[in-house]
């Protein structure tokens, strides 16, 4: 594979920035997808020991007490977000590597993917912050609010912290990959992707609503292909039905993550070039000191 592929030779319409995300789709596909597929798989370990355990999936409030104080439960919670994180970071840094050419080991993807592991957490846990503050302020508000006016104040400052979480989420969206192709730390690759997100937030919220409704349709299919699947073999048996829809998700899933991640490089392609030319037209219309 050559360099022509990524990164892209100059800024990219909307258009152009999906397509770029198909074609590192495609070409990184067959080489990413065990690590995809393990991914899902690995984030089904907690559910496998419910499973065994002999506690059934269902919304039942005493199982889910009793798995709240079950500590394997928990220790299998932290080994799936570990192993979940880790292979899905090798999926972005497999990807990168093939995209320009350099060494693109799955080995060296897997080792570097754990090595980032605690800093993709960091990272998500910063970028959940604006959210928890919504969820919170949402929950006092609608508790303290008496009468119909102030419940209006509590919806409209509800409103008002949903709209800065969501604004915020979308300028800290490239500081995962930033974070994983470059050598920076995660709040200086937070830092970086505030920088980079700025000026183009309806833009990118018109890609990525593209993106999210590519892998809605994605998963709605596996849900259509796994039920007539159960129809047409299993015959009504449950646990068969069960094991079908695990296999394709499991497929859909593994799809599924190079596909956002193909996206999220794209899009950071595209930014860091717009991002060097406003930064060399800053350069030149400096005057000289």
């Amino acid at each position: 594979m050559t360099n022509a592929l990524y990164p892209p030779a100059r800024p990219q319409s909307v258009g152009e920035v999906l397509d770029l995300a198909f074609r590192i789709f495609g070409a990184t596909l067959l080489k990413c997808l065990p690590f995809a597929a393990l991914a899902v798989i690995a984030g089904q370990l907690p559910n496998v020991y419910s499973l065994a355990s002999g506690q059934p999936l269902l919304n039942d409030p005493q199982l889910a007490l009793r798995r709240f104080f079950d500590p394997k439960f928990w220790l299998l919670e932290l080994v799936a977000i570990f192993l979940t994180v880790t292979l899905t970071n090798a999926v972005v840094l497999r990807q990168y590597a093939l995209i320009t050419a350099q060494p693109a080991s799955g080995g060296a993807a897997l080792s570097a993917g754990a090595r980032h592991t605690p800093g993709i957490v960091l990272i998500w846990i910063l970028i959940a912050l604006p959210w928890v503050l919504f969820g919170v302020l949402a929950g006092v508000m609608a508790a303290a609010a008496k009468g119909g006016g102030a419940l209006s104040v509590a919806a409209l400052l509800c409103l008002l912290v949903f709209v800065v979480a969501s604004i915020s989420v979308l300028r800290w969206s490239c500081a995962v990959v930033v974070y994983l192709v470059t050598e920076r730390g995660p709040l200086t690759s937070m830092s970086r992707s505030w920088q980079l997100t700025r000026g183009h937030f309806w833009r990118l919220s018109l890609i990525y609503s593209v993106g999210i409704v590519l892998l809605i349709v994605l998963y709605l299919l596996s849900g259509v292909i796994s039920s007539v699947v159960a129809l047409m073999f299993v015959r009504g048996n449950l646990a068969m039905i069960t094991a079908a829809a695990t296999v394709v998700v499991v497929l859909m899933g593994g799809f599924a993550t190079p596909f956002y991640s193909a996206l999220a490089l794209a899009i950071l392609g595209d930014l860091s070039v717009r991002s060097e030319g406003s930064d060399l037209e800053r350069r030149i219309s400096a005057p000289a000191s």
